[in-house]
C-alpha cells in the first residue's frame, strides 16, 4: 500500500495526491486516474466525489 498526502484548501476541496482509490461516504469506491484529485468537501459538486468548483459561485450567508 502506498502512502498518500490529504491538503486541505480553506473553502475549497481536499486535494488528495498518491491515492489509487477514494471511498465516498456512502462506501463506494472511485477509481483516482490522477496523480493528485480534488474531492468535495462543500456537499455542492455535481461529480461527487470529485469537486467541480461549484464552492466559487455558492452564495455564502
Amino acid at each position: 500500500m502506498s502512502e498518500c498526502q490529504v491538503t486541505l484548501i480553506p473553502d475549497g476541496p481536499a486535494l488528495i495526491r498518491g491515492a489509487d482509490r477514494i471511498r465516498d461516504a456512502d462506501g463506494v469506491t472511485h477509481e483516482a486516474t490522477r496523480p493528485v484529485v480534488a474531492v468535495c468537501l462543500c456537499g455542492l459538486t455535481q461529480r461527487p466525489p470529485w469537486c467541480d468548483a461549484t464552492h466559487k459561485v455558492a452564495v455564502k450567508p
